[in-house]
């Protein structure tokens, strides 16, 4: 039998226990010198490859490892750099890097500036900062810091695969700030890449992984006829290419990267398996196969021997040629299942993290290379599992499955339209034109997280906690008044996450404790795993709004997580459909709704931000997802009174595309991240007719800048020249978890005068009628 190699597309950089992010903030707040966060990723580069060359893995990553966004890395390495960072700003600078990313690098840093748009990479939850690109961009080489990293992990005596982005995926990835064609600038970036693969070949590396995603999507022709001759002119004598895409099927983009004058090609088989045999047909008689057949962006366990059946054929028929490796790199799962002991122990038995993940591509590659004798407990625990998961009773529930099959046809549809709801909802709520709000919560501060890690540890009493969480509503009630916001909220002190919060109330989830994934910078998540149908098992939230609109005559928000969200944002069960398991969940989200309202709040506000993230990257698979995806959002809202006013709120992705699917939502009033994007978002607005309410977001609040009265209403008034002031809302872009109650209090003191400052400049003073 020949040899299968095994590789690894890239590995979860944030350390098992968030070694990143602490050494990361740190530096941030001033508290830590440079050569300390420095240190911090040597080490967990170090660590990280010797856990992948422990586990067998023959070829390991060099430069996923990112301080911040590898795309970021990218712009950097290459010299776009927008002007307002600096001309001649030196591109290895760690400072430059933060203060792109998030306006500032510190606390005294003196060349603060507005960060760079941050959205979705393509239908994950992780955020990646988009390239900024002049029409005459002059790009130049600095890839000493990768390069050193290559050297690093050679002199350890690891085999070295470099990591980039490739060319066309970085500018499709791009904008233009001038209105050119990205496209255009290929000719001049080709020679900048060839240069880096000289400079990561004579570095020592041995291979080049050149992730080009885009051609999973639907390309314009002139995009796929760039291809072949960018890699062309890509060819490097000593080193090995091997183009990587991921996420979905190639489909007809295929046949071209077969084509492509590279070493080797990896192909996303977990996503989309029908690609195997075209691959086969077309694959030159030269040309590695790598076949990702281990899930990099869920939690479940491979079926082995179902996957060694399908390699069989392959590895007959391609011999060495053939490598296996996860469908895309490790980043969005977290780092290792050894770490859960409070997990129940059949549905551990059901999971793989990132160090399992690669100890199931080591299975696969043993098996193959010495025979199925050789890995025979493995394969036996692997079937056990499988088996466990398929027959278990904590998965199915009938009554759940019998009220999804019994809805009425017209269940999503909500009476009156937005039209005739608009004036009874404008009646009971007397608000001011250019009404303020907020997202959602407010600082999570070192108190309240104390507070709710002392109950969990059965340190705090239910009351005393319950004491905690009233005083920080309360505390964030009084501000809000005094800042002179208009619509309030109570803050969600109690929520540890938007999506964990709701899930742990909700039968079929299962937690984590270490389970993190990295979403943007040191923003991370610990997705819940849902693993069988779902149902509410008791109001969630009704007491703590209850509370909160007991301490004030404002109207104040009920505030819910959607259900595409909270399916988009958890490791969602792969044994059947989403839109059945995201109808299960706007079920059960639905009764909250309803106890929201029959407990006196007249705004509930469901968020839905990942509605854009689960867009499947095929358009001919767009309609579909919509559909479902629209219609649960409905179900979920469609029992509430005229009079109730629902909210939603979307963030960091691109809505242009699917501003009709965002009104078919039939929410009366939708907030929009719009800042990082310099109110771009509003163009949308100017092509369609968008039928009810908008509140854009007016300030970034994960850049630590502080917004100005005169910025704030200079974006106002912008806004205002597409959406008339009685449908236009005055708000932040986001939630406030993550700043500081300082922060906080600038910020929405400036917007709330600048809401002021735009009414008294359309001379009216009414509320909206």
């Amino acid at each position: 039998m020949t040899q299968v190699t095994t590789h690894n597309l890239g590995f979860p950089r944030i350390g098992a226990r968030r070694e990143l992010k602490q050494a990361l903030e740190a530096y941030w707040r001033g508290e830590s010198e440079r050569a300390e966060l420095e240190a911090v990723g040597a080490h967990l580069r170090q660590r990280h490859w010797a856990l992948q060359a422990d586990a067998g893995i023959d070829l390991l990553p060099v430069g996923d490892f990112s301080w911040y966004d590898h795309v970021l890395d990218l712009s950097l390495m290459l010299g776009v750099i927008p002007e307002r960072f600096g001309v001649g700003a030196d591109a290895d600078d760690l400072d430059l890097a933060f203060r792109m990313a998030r306006g500032r690098a510190h606390p005294d840093d003196p060349l603060a500036a507005r960060a760079c748009e941050m959205t979705k990479w393509f239908d994950t939850n992780y955020h990646y900062l988009v390239p900024e690109f002049e029409t005459d961009q002059r790009f130049t080489l600095q890839a000493e810091r990768l390069c050193a990293q290559v050297r690093q992990a050679c002199d350890l005596g690891h085999r070295v695969k470099a990591v980039v982005v490739g060319p066309l995926s970085f500018l499709w990835l791009g904008k233009t700030n001038s209105g050119g064609e990205r496209l255009a600038l290929l000719e001049n970036l080709l020679p900048i890449y060839r240069e880096l693969l000289l400079q990561l070949r004579d570095a020592g590396a041995e291979w080049v992984q050149i992730d080009e995603p885009i051609l999973a999507l639907d390309l314009p022709l002139e995009w796929r006829s760039a291809f072949e001759r960018a890699y062309f002119s890509l060819q490097v004598s000593g080193l090995k290419r091997m183009v990587a895409i991921y996420f979905d099927t190639a489909g007809d983009n295929l046949a071209l990267a077969c084509a492509l004058p590279v070493e080797g090609l990896h192909l996303d088989l977990v996503r989309a398996p029908q690609m195997l045999l075209a691959a086969l047909d077309r694959l030159p008689p030269y040309k590695v196969l790598s076949l990702g057949v281990v899930d990099g962006r869920n939690v479940w366990r491979t079926d082995l021997a179902a996957t060694l059946d399908m390699l069989g054929p392959v590895h007959e028929r391609l011999g060495e040629r053939l490598w296996l490796a996860p469908s895309c790199s490790l980043l969005h799962v977290p780092v290792d299942l050894e770490q859960e002991n409070d997990l129940d122990p059949e549905l551990k038995t059901w999971l793989a993290f990132a160090r399992q993940k690669l100890d199931e591509i080591a299975v696969l590659a043993r098996a193959l290379s010495h025979g199925r004798q050789t890995v025979a407990a493995a394969l036996s625990a692997s079937g056990n599992a499988i088996q466990s998961r398929l027959t278990s009773a904590y998965v199915h529930r009938a009554e759940v499955r019998a009220r999804c099959e019994q809805l009425p046809r017209e269940f999503d549809r909500r009476q009156p339209d937005y039209a005739a709801r608009a004036p009874l909802q404008h009646e009971r709520l007397r608000l001011p034109l250019l009404p303020s709000t907020t997202i959602g919560s407010f600082p999570q501060t070192a108190e309240i997280r104390a507070a709710r890690h002392a109950w969990r540890r059965g340190d705090l009493d239910d009351a005393t906690y319950r004491r905690h969480m009233e005083a920080a509503v309360a505390d964030s009630i009084e501000r809000q008044l005094e800042w002179g916001l208009d619509v309030l909220v109570h803050g969600e002190p109690e929520r540890n996450d938007m999506v964990e919060y709701f899930a742990e109330q909700i039968d079929g989830f299962a937690f984590t404790r270490h389970g993190w994934v990295q979403s943007y910078g040191s923003r991370y998540v610990k997705p819940p795993i849902l693993f069988g149908d779902v149902r509410r098992a008791q109001p969630m939230t009704v007491s703590w709004s209850q509370y909160a609109q007991s301490l004030t005559d404002r109207p104040v928000k009920g505030m819910l997580t959607g259900p595409v969200t909270v399916l988009q944002w958890s490791f969602v069960r792969d044994d059947q459909t989403r839109a059945e398991t995201c109808l299960q969940l706007a079920l059960a989200l639905r009764e909250e709704v309803l106890d929201l309202e029959r407990a006196g709040l007249a705004i509930i506000q469901i968020d839905e931000p990942a509605l854009r993230e689960g867009l499947p990257l095929r358009q001919q698979e767009w309609k579909n997802y919509l559909d479902w995806a629209v219609r649960c959002f409905r179900i979920t809202t469609s029992g509430v009174r005229a009079e109730t006013q629902i909210h939603t709120h979307m963030c960091y992705a691109e809505f242009n595309d699917i501003i009709e699917a965002v009104a078919a939502m039939d929410a009366d009033v939708v907030t929009l991240e719009a800042s990082r994007s310099n109110m771009e978002l509003l163009e949308a607005f100017r092509e369609f007719d968008y039928p009810a309410e908008v509140g854009p977001g007016l300030y970034d609040i994960h850049s630590p800048n502080a917004p100005t009265v005169e910025a704030l209403t200079a974006r106002l008034e912008k806004a205002l020249e597409y959406l008339p002031a009685e449908r236009l809302w005055v708000n932040p872009d986001c939630g406030l978890k993550t700043r500081t109650w300082a922060e906080v209090g600038t910020a929405l003191r400036a917007m709330t005068a600048a809401a002021r400052r735009a009414r008294a400049g359309l001379k009216i003073d009414a509320t909206v009628a």
